[in-house]
């Protein structure tokens, strides 16, 4: 059994370590997202250089690669502290890509898609989260850490105690790739996402 987790390990890393928005990137024509815009390879930074639909791609890659090694690993069989251990994976994936240089993205909707594949509402929770934050602030660096965070302490509360290390160790990582965010709200140079955005951006 010990084997088949080491399985699902490497392939939830291999997985992660596809960049969507890099590949997508090159597909539609457009330059490296890791020097454009906010210089981070995901979904929102996309929206602002190649607009809606190439984002929507983006998003949905990314949540993915979380969501397909946890699934398999869930169909397998394996314990439901392993699957959390098969999603972090997936999230380091991500964060440090071995085809793309180890520069990644931060993990997000990498993160949520492992996330939902170990357990639906977990998952919901936090999309909900990251909706109802979104709306009210319109920071998407706050809507992913205030979220992040509301998932862990539903896992703290609801799951056994295996679980809570992988989750608590993806927590700290999201929030620390969101550093530099956070100096930017203290400045108030953080990029609200605007409705006119949304609408201009086809």
């Amino acid at each position: 059994m010990i084997l088949l987790l080491l399985v699902f390990i490497l392939m939830a890393y291999l997985l992660g370590s596809l960049s969507s928005a890099i590949i997508v990137s090159k597909c539609a024509g457009l330059p490296d997202p890791r020097t454009q815009g906010s210089g981070n390879p995901g979904a929102s930074n996309i929206l602002r250089i190649g607009g809606k639909k190439l984002a929507i791609i983006v998003l949905l890659g990314d949540v993915l690669k979380g969501w397909i090694p946890v699934m398999l690993a869930k169909l397998c069989g394996l314990p439901f502290a392993w699957l959390a251990w098969v999603a972090f994976f997936a999230f380091i994936g991500h964060l440090y890509p071995i085809f793309f240089g180890f520069r990644g993205g931060k993990g997000v909707a990498t993160a949520l898609g492992g996330l939902i594949a170990l357990a639906w509402p977990l998952g919901l929770i936090g999309l909900l989260s990251w909706g109802v934050v979104l709306f009210l602030f319109r920071y998407i660096s706050v809507a992913s850490m205030l979220a992040t965070i509301v998932m862990f302490l539903y896992v703290f509360y609801t799951y056994p105690l295996p679980v809570y290390l992988p989750i608590f160790l993806m927590t700290v990582l999201l929030i620390a790739r969101h550093f530099s965010n956070i100096q930017r709200l203290f400045q108030g140079t953080e990029p609200k996402l605007t409705q006119s955005e949304l609408k201009q951006k086809k």
